[in-house]
């Protein structure tokens, strides 16, 4: 989907940082910090912050917090669970975990151990 289609269809304004910060997380594969944008974008971190909360709010974009304390975001698919080193706290996206729980909707698996490379 185009980006511009997006923002249309969730009733927000396209602006230059809106268009910027999503196609940002769209070529992404893995979660992202605002350590990790801050040097491809070109507003402050207040801009950052005020169209990731409405990326939020529009079910655009999801966040979750891992083991370093910062928020990492990511375009907002099919759930699918994430991996996070205690050692290294690289975050890897994982294809699927085989959970069977009965009588409950699953709608966030985060991981936590230590990656192959840390191993």
């Amino acid at each position: 989907m185009k980006i511009e289609n997006l923002i249309k269809e969730k009733n927000l304004v396209l602006t230059v940082a809106r268009k910027e910060l999503l196609e940002i997380f769209f070529n992404a594969r893995k979660p992202l910090s605002f350590e990790e944008v801050k040097d491809k974008i070109t507003m402050d971190r207040a801009t950052f912050y005020r169209n990731i909360s409405k990326f939020e709010d529009k079910s655009i974009i999801k966040s979750f917090e891992s083991n370093d304390k910062k928020r990492y975001y990511e375009v907002q698919q099919s759930p699918h669970p994430h991996f996070i080193c205690n050692v290294c706290n690289k975050i890897e996206c994982l294809d699927e975990v085989d959970v069977n729980i009965k009588k409950y909707i699953i709608q966030d698996i985060i991981l936590k151990g230590i990656c192959q490379k840390c191993n």
